[in-house]
């Protein structure tokens, strides 16, 4: 197994979720108010699969998606990813999935099956008030011919990847585990952001069901250091990936 960090940016986010790009060295004099977080979906690279966790915000820099960007300069390109795994449908997770030309949207990983939980997605197309989601992707992702919906509490996909249904940052949130040989990477996703959320038993008011994501933290650092998972994380600033 490879792990590949795909680091879109660091981003100031306002109430209302609108991101700003700011440099490391901004971190200290970006306004004190506002949340300040990476945005980092992984390439994983499996015997039989490329892997995408997450697709990100869909950030584009001249006139080109820097997810796609990014790909390529780990030597793959997009057309390569096999499956895309959503663990949940924020749109800082799922914009990365294509984008817009003259009202047609493009894929950015037409080859891909792209892997949600159906529940996940009847709950989001739903909050039509909420500032998290992008409606107008939504509907676009709710369309794809290439959409294949986790249906169960946990189950497998392929031969190395499993699943859980967590709840806590959303109603149908999930987390992801691949294991191959020795190595069982862990996707906590937002119940497991940062690895600051280790040290400090809290539950955010910005989670839908705070408690359960505290509970899960707690569950998962246990189980992280007795069986030695690489935990991945994506709105870290500093250190993405770590192996307990």
């Amino acid at each position: 197994m490879k792990i590949i960090p795909l680091k879109e940016g660091i981003f100031t986010v306002t109430p209302t979720k609108e991101f700003t790009q700011i440099t490391l060295e901004e971190l200290d004099t970006a306004d004190k108010g506002l949340l300040k977080m990476a945005i980092c979906p992984f390439l994983i690279i499996l015997p039989d699969d490329v892997v995408l966790i997450d697709a990100g915000l869909g950030w584009t820099e001249n006139g080109k998606p820097v997810i796609v960007q990014l790909i390529e300069e780990a030597g793959y390109k997009a057309t390569d990813v096999t499956k895309v795994l959503l663990s949940h449908l924020h749109k800082d997770h799922i914009d990365g999935l294509g984008y817009f030309d003259n009202n047609v949207f493009v894929q950015n990983f037409p080859e891909a099956e792209i892997h949600l939980q159906q529940n996940e997605l009847h709950y989001a197309l739903n909050q039509i008030e909420s500032h998290s989601f992008n409606q107008e992707i939504l509907e676009e992702v709710a369309n794809l011919p290439n959409l294949v919906f986790m249906q169960d509490k946990q189950s497998t996909i392929g031969n190395y990847i499993s699943y859980e249904v967590t709840g806590g940052h959303t109603p149908f949130h999930q987390a992801f585990w691949i294991k191959h040989e020795d190595i069982t990477a862990f996707y906590g996703a937002d119940d497991l952001p940062q690895r600051v959320y280790l040290k400090f038993h809290i539950a955010y008011k910005s989670d839908y069901d705070g408690k359960t994501a505290m509970e899960n933290r707690q569950k998962w650092e246990l189980q992280a250091k007795e069986e030695h998972w690489t935990v991945l994380f994506y709105h870290d600033i500093k250190q993405n990936a770590k192996v307990f």
